[in-house]
Formats: C-alpha cells, sequence, structure tokens
C-alpha cells in the first residue's frame, strides 16, 4: 500500500494517457497528433515500468550477483576483458534475459514481432 493512497502513481499515468489516447488524438492531426502519439507510447512505458520494474530490478540484480557482478558496469567491463569467455552460455542468457526485460517495458511489442 502506498503512503500516498489513492490515486496511485500507476493510475495517474494510465488517465493522462487514456485521456491523450481517446481525446487529443481523435481531435488533433498532424504535428501535434503525432507527439500527442509519442507521450502516449511514453506514459505507457512508464506504466508498465510502474508495475513491472521492481520485480524486474531484483531479477536483475539477481543474475548480475549470480555472474559475481554488482554492476552492468562491472560485468561489461569483465566481458570486454575476455575473463567470462569460459562462461558463455551463462552470460549470454542473464544479458539476454535483461535486454528482455528493458524490451518489455520500452517496447513489447519488439518481443512479440521479430524481424525476418
Amino acid at each position: 500500500m502506498s503512503m500516498h493512497g489513492r490515486p496511485t502513481a500507476e493510475e495517474l499515468v494510465e488517465a493522462v494517457r487514456e485521456f491523450l489516447e481517446r481525446d487529443v488524438m481523435a481531435q488533433t492531426s498532424g504535428a501535434l497528433q503525432f507527439h500527442a502519439r509519442v507521450a502516449v507510447n511514453a506514459l505507457a512505458a512508464v506504466e508498465r515500468e510502474l508495475r513491472e520494474g521492481a520485480a524486474m530490478g531484483e531479477a536483475h540484480a539477481s543474475r548480475l550477483a549470480a555472474l559475481g557482478f554488482s554492476t552492468e558496469g562491472e560485468l561489461a567491463d569483465a566481458i570486454r576483458s575476455g575473463s567470462l569467455d569460459d562462461r558463455y552460455d551463462e552470460v549470454a542468457a542473464a544479458v539476454r534475459a535483461t535486454v528482455r526485460d528493458k524490451l518489455a517495458v520500452a517496447n513489447p511489442r519488439y518481443l512479440t514481432n521479430p524481424t525476418p
């Protein structure tokens, strides 16, 4: 339960997104409609991050810890140095899972619409 009560941050973001989607976009055209669509997409990403972000963050931290790191920067340095070459499958699985989680927030359509 949030100390701020209702509406929650997620509910507020959803309300603004729906207003833009239903009312603003239907009544506009051209550049203004394009910018409204960009705002709708940004708010949808915020909604997904509010809903899933904490669990994804915990899973990401667990994946890093299992590899022996506490930050993505440390992991990237180890990959660059070649010190993880003998753990390729494990590292690749962790990186893929992180990329999937990031795409699930940024634009989940990229996960279901692969390019040929």
